[in-house]
């Protein structure tokens, strides 16, 4: 009786039966099916697949094996013996403040040995010592990098690091940036002739304890419950063209000495943008750019800044943002009909607007400045899969103030091709901080050498991300994916497998540097 009880107090099992759970696969598998014959009846070209393919290992023998990871290492690693003797050359410009007498490894040798410590994309000075020092790995990479004249401990980088202008070391990888521009590598991919570079913030690390003086504060919690965090901010800049192609270019740390200190006010990423523009000008000064900002640059000394620079930009339009450009623009939009575009891109249905020759006029410095804006507003409609297999009309709308005036023929670029491509920049930071270059790591607690290690692992992503777009990488990056080819690179150096006859070899005649977007 209490069975029956029991039984008639229970509530039915709302699990799903596996009948059921099979069902709804099958229905998700066949509406994704249908959405991808969707382009192909309408003569577009569906989204190319980006699964890696699962399946067993190709290598025949023992020598194919070898061959393939002889290939990948002097493949990745010769782009950077490319540009070593210019990078050596201005690294080796940087005065060396340590004791002569007491200097046992040469200031570009440690340098090296940092860059090469975030190109394996190790994640601590523990780890660095551990690995590099076995003998196999030292071998392989003396092989490799002959300049490596002996490897030091990497707590003899830290101290170095600690102590010189670590500028320089941005200084030099600027150099290499400007010397890829005028070698045109990537001309094709430029937007109305600009190079576009993408401007954001991240934050590097955070400690209950303020290690270092320029370290930025904020309060968690009130009254008993308040704390005080300390933590370190960088504003970065990279060139963002199409299809996750980013390049690493400028870091500029927020400084607590940089804010208003008489008014308690410390840095921000608004004074760190000014600065920032500056270095940019000043490093690249007749270079056409098209800056791409989020909407917490939609002001305007920044815009007038752009101008006076004769920069081009794109930045995200809040709804909450400029309110007078919003008027203008609901209040023109109706009276210029002709200002429509429609099209298809990216399996979604795209219905731009745009109303150009917007007046906003704005105080700065008790001056009253005017700019003329151009407005541009993306509505777009796409169907998607749920989970249940069941399929969904899905909808976003997007918005961008332009320095250019939007037309037919070019809104589909500007906003397309670069304005959404700002998003490269946070892909960016997603794989700095979570795909083996460990952003977030403190490499040592003294600022200076902390703004080293971060400028060495930019580096290190630059050299990475040429290698994973060059036409000689890509049957490793397609096949294996990106971080498996450098674990396969990794341990290729760090076991028996280069011949060093045939690594002379390819090294000798390193591969040309051609990109080849996926």
């Amino acid at each position: 009786m209490q069975r029956d009880a029991r039984a008639a107090m229970s509530k039915p099992c709302r699990r799903p039966k596996r009948a059921t759970i099979k069902a709804e696969r099958r229905a998700k598998r066949a509406q994704e099916q249908a959405l991808r014959e969707h382009p192909r009846q309408a003569g577009q070209a569906p989204p190319a697949a980006t699964a890696r393919p699962n399946r067993l290992s190709t290598y025949a023998d023992i020598a194919e094996e070898q061959q393939a990871r002889e290939a990948a290492v002097s493949g990745q690693l010769g782009l950077l013996r490319n540009h070593l003797p210019l990078l050596l050359a201005r690294l080796a410009r940087i005065p060396d403040a340590r004791n002569p007498r007491k200097c046992r490894h040469k200031l570009t040798v440690l340098l090296l040995y940092g860059l090469l410590m975030f190109v394996f994309q190790f994640a601590s000075r523990r780890a660095v010592n551990r690995e590099l020092t076995r003998p196999q790995f030292e071998a392989n990479l003396r092989l490799l990098f002959p300049e490596l004249e002996t490897l030091p401990h990497a707590d003899t980088l830290y101290r170095l690091l600690a102590k010189i202008d670590v500028g320089a070391i941005e200084a030099a990888h600027v150099a290499l940036v400007q010397r890829l521009l005028r070698g045109k590598t990537f001309r094709r991919y430029l937007i109305n002739n600009c190079y576009p570079i993408a401007i954001d913030g991240s934050q590097k690390l955070a400690r209950d304890v303020c290690f270092d003086a320029p370290l930025l504060a904020r309060t968690h919690g009130t009254g008993e419950q308040a704390r005080t965090q300390y933590y370190v901010y960088v504003l970065e800049a990279s060139l963002a063209f199409r299809d996750g192609l980013v390049i690493p270019l400028l870091s500029e740390f927020l400084d607590h000495a940089q804010g208003d200190t008489d008014n308690d006010k410390q840095d921000c990423e608004l004074r760190a943008c000014q600065r920032l523009c500056e270095r940019l000008k000043r490093y690249f000064p007749r270079l056409p750019i098209l800056l791409l900002l989020d909407g917490l640059y939609a002001n305007g000394p920044l815009m007038r800044r752009c101008a006076a620079y004769h920069w081009q930009f794109l930045i995200v339009l809040r709804d909450n943002s400029l309110s007078t450009v919003w008027e203008e623009f609901h209040a023109l939009s109706a009276l210029t009909p002709d200002n429509r575009h429609q099209q298809h891109w990216g399996g979604r249905a795209q219905h731009f607007t745009w109303v150009n020759d917007i007046d906003y006029s704005f105080r700065e410095d008790a001056t009253h400045h005017r700019l003329r804006l151009h407005v541009v507003v993306c509505e777009e409609t796409w169907q998607a899969v749920d989970a249940h297999g069941v399929l969904l009309d899905k909808q976003a709308r997007h918005a961008w103030l332009s320095s250019r005036p939007l037309s037919a023929a070019n809104v589909h670029q500007r906003c397309n091709l670069a304005a959404r491509h700002r998003w490269g920049i946070e892909a960016g930071f997603l794989v700095e901080k979570h795909q083996g270059y460990h952003y977030e790591h403190a490499f040592a607690l003294d600022f200076n050498a902390l703004r080293g290690y971060h400028l060495l692992m930019r580096m290190a992503h630059l050299f990475n991300t040429l290698a994973r777009f060059a036409e000689h990488m890509q049957r490793f990056y397609r096949t294996l994916g990106v971080r498996p080819t450098l674990d396969f690179i990794r341990q290729s150096c760090a076991g028996p497998w280069l011949d060093p006859t045939r690594i002379r070899a390819l090294l000798a005649t390193p591969p040309r540097l051609r990109l080849q977007l996926e």
